[in-house]
């Protein structure tokens, strides 16, 4: 038994799971006093388990499942370590894992290793992304027959109105905020602000920014997190796009800067706007949106925020502090100089979102890209160049770009069309509220 778990006897079963391209933990429960094995010597799950649907179904036709006899994969751990898991009743910890082939060579469908390869890339260059996220979620009455805004639990009344950076709102839900709180620092998850947001029951974290692996590793932990906690609270916590038509979606709003091997920050030269890398950068995530939409709308119901006017970016454009672009440069010191990434939605797998904008931003350097001008004004009124408005369109853009295979392997790119066209034809057969019940806990 490991070190960790000697020093925390409470802890009594373990959770060894790895990402799927979906973003859900696939793994197995054991007895804590088995665990230590799993940490020195890994354990075993079918490749097929990390290219699975939104139901967790096998894809039809997958070269991972018959046409290999559904070979199994060695998953490993992350480096990560145990880290505990808060919303269950029971002491219990997590162990998270990423796939390698049967010969020790990373598994090219697993989504940490897709931006494992972006990051190599950067350190090629002796570059190193430092990430932030900005999470926005909902808390949400599904006990009905209709989703609603959550009662308060110290008023007994559901909300009635945005309330944007209310601090009563908050208020009124301490008790979460604070075991949400406390779970991060025990997960060491670097969580920071919070605020109440546009819509009736929604939030946004704000995660303090690092290393670009570790930030994707918190990002996706804390969606794990607020998932569980919420059902402790007797509510369901969502990161659902669009859960209510008439209110704003959520966003996932990605913050990245790039050091070099000295400490400094690429983005830095300390003029008004930037040096030709920061440009650069911009232009090569302006240049792949179109291709990248898939990933930064992942799902059907991702397409019904990324509507014009309601707070998601829809014009393929770029500004200095404006909220209305796609790719905003916030103001403030020229050291912490870094580019904020708007588009995706709270939906997203958070390993491949961020391969892809890292991705994207590299491609720009390496290409020598310009940028348009900047806009300026509210974008949404001006005639700009448009991200896909469908997620059929988005499916077909991403298989067929070339942008997109020098980011990911070809492998993976085969694997999450197929998923992807498999839920398409499947949500055809749905009604708005099954697609909803689909969507609510698991995105």
């Amino acid at each position: 038994m490991t070190d960790w778990l000697r020093d925390h006897p409470e802890i009594r079963t373990v959770r060894v799971a790895a990402c799927d391209l979906n973003g859900q933990a696939r793994g197995k429960s054991m007895p804590a006093r088995f665990a230590g094995k799993v940490e020195d010597e890994g354990t075993r799950f079918p490749l097929s388990a990390l290219n699975l649907d939104i139901w967790g179904e096998d894809i039809e036709e997958s070269p991972l499942v018959f046409e290999t006899g559904d070979a199994d994969g060695l998953l490993r751990p992350t480096g990560r370590g145990f880290v505990p898991i808060p919303w269950l009743d029971a002491p219990a910890a997590l162990l998270p894992l990423w796939m390698f082939n049967e010969d020790g060579s990373p598994f090219s469908g697993d989504p940490r290793h897709a931006l494992a390869r972006v990051l190599d890339a950067y350190e090629a260059r002796g570059w190193y992304p430092q990430v932030a996220t900005e999470l926005e979620f909902y808390l949400i009455d599904d006990s009905g027959d209709h989703l609603h805004p959550p009662r308060s639990p110290r008023s007994g009344k559901r909300r009635v109105a945005a309330e944007v950076l209310a601090l009563r709102t908050l208020d009124a839900f301490d008790d979460f905020f604070t075991d949400i709180y406390d779970a991060c620092e025990a997960m060491d998850i670097p969580a920071d602000a919070a605020i109440s947001e546009a819509g009736l029951g929604q939030f946004e974290i704000n995660l303090l920014h690092g290393p670009a692996m570790k930030a994707a590793d918190d990002t996706w932990l804390f969606k794990l997190l607020v998932k569980g906690l919420a059902r402790c609270h007797g509510v369901a916590g969502s990161f659902m796009a669009k859960p209510y038509p008439e209110h704003a979606g959520n966003g996932l709003h990605m913050h990245f800067s790039v050091l070099d091997s000295d400490g400094n920050n690429i983005f830095d030269d300390a003029r008004p706007d930037g040096p030709a890398q920061l440009r650069a950068a911009v232009a090569g995530c302006l240049a792949a949106l179109p291709d990248s939409a898939l990933i930064l709308a992942p799902h059907a119901n991702s397409y019904d925020r990324l509507v014009p006017g309601a707070h998601a970016p829809t014009g393929i454009c770029w500004a200095h502090e404006n909220r209305t672009a796609a790719i905003r440069i916030p103001g403030g010191s020229p050291r912490a100089r870094r580019i904020e990434h708007r588009v995706a939605g709270g939906d997203i797998n958070p390993y491949l979102t961020i391969a892809a904008v890292l991705g994207a931003a590299l491609q720009g350097i390496e290409d020598g890209l310009t940028p348009p001008a900047p806009i300026t004004g509210n974008a949404y009124g001006q005639k700009l160049p448009q991200l896909p408005a469908d997620w059929a369109g988005a499916i077909d853009r991403f298989e067929a770009s070339d942008r997109m295979a020098r980011i990911f392997p070809r492998e993976m790119i085969r694997n999450y069309v197929m998923t992807k066209r498999q839920e398409l034809r499947r949500m055809a057969g749905l009604d708005e509220d099954e697609r909803t019940g689909l969507y609510l806990d698991t995105v």
